[in-house]
């Protein structure tokens, strides 16, 4: 009786190891569908799925966390999935939306944004467990990606010319890119459990937040990635120069001898 017990639970563990993975794979299907939409030039789509992906992505690691299935296989299949969804679909998406025409130019910056990101999900995995999980080192791949994803959908809602922004789109994957792989620090935002209670004020503003967004899809996700990206290096300028700041106070409180 104790036997057939233990191997109910066994199965019923293994059972729910499924589930984030299923998300995981979710990941990797829209990332997958993103690709397939980029070379039949629907860049829209192409840039809807890879924000789904983005969903998935932070739904399975909640649900791992949630009901404690975290594993070695999930976080290295995670890792797989978002490299196609976050690093291959974007840069293949950018390259044939506006980078083609530059030619090596043009593909060696989507390469260059697809090598990075590799780079930032290996070095994430080495450090998984090293350093805070408040922050993280570098630009989050599915942010970059989404940053991407945010652009194309706001070029299509005004009708603007990618033609005349070439030259704007390279320099940004080249931005992106570096950032991914800086030591620039971002919010991680992991405080904010789904699961957790929260604040009541907290709650309002994510309503408004996903108002926002219902109601002006394209400019609410540009703004919010645009504001994103460059909260890494603000917040880095403005740490440097806090340290900077007290370094003056400190040598003149040891040369007046008020402190030992």
């Amino acid at each position: 009786m104790r036997t057939m017990k233990k191997f109910e639970k066994e199965r019923l563990r293994r059972g729910i190891y499924v589930l984030p993975n299923i998300f995981t794979s979710m990941n990797l299907f829209f990332g997958f569908f993103a690709v397939i939409a980029s070379i039949n030039g629907k860049f829209v789509p192409a840039a809807f799925a890879i924000y789904i992906a983005a969903v998935f992505d932070l739904l399975d690691g909640k649900i791992a966390r949630a009901t404690n299935t975290t594993s070695k296989f999930g976080i290295e299949y995670d890792s797989l999935a978002d490299l196609i969804s976050f690093g291959l679909a974007p840069g293949l998406m950018m390259y044939l939306w506006a980078l083609k025409p530059l030619g090596r130019f043009g593909w060696l910056a989507a390469f260059l944004f697809l090598a990075c990101g590799a780079l930032r999900l290996a070095r994430f995995n080495t450090q998984t467990g090293k350093i805070s999980s408040n922050h993280f080192v570098g630009l989050p791949i599915p942010a970059a990606a989404c940053m991407t994803a945010a652009t194309i959908l706001l070029w299509h809602k005004f009708g603007l010319a990618v033609e005349s922004h070439r030259l704007l789109m390279l320099l940004m994957l080249y931005a992106l890119a570096f950032l991914m792989v800086s030591n620039i620090k971002y919010n991680s935002f992991k405080k904010a459990e789904l699961f957790h209670r929260v604040n009541f004020n907290m709650l309002v503003a994510a309503i408004l937040v996903l108002i926002f967004i219902a109601a002006q899809p394209s400019i609410a996700l540009f703004s919010i990635g645009f504001f994103y990206v460059l909260s890494g290096p603000f917040t880095a300028i403005f740490r440097y120069q806090k340290i900077k700041a007290k370094k003056p106070e400190s040598r003149n409180t040891d040369k007046h001898g008020t402190t030992p």
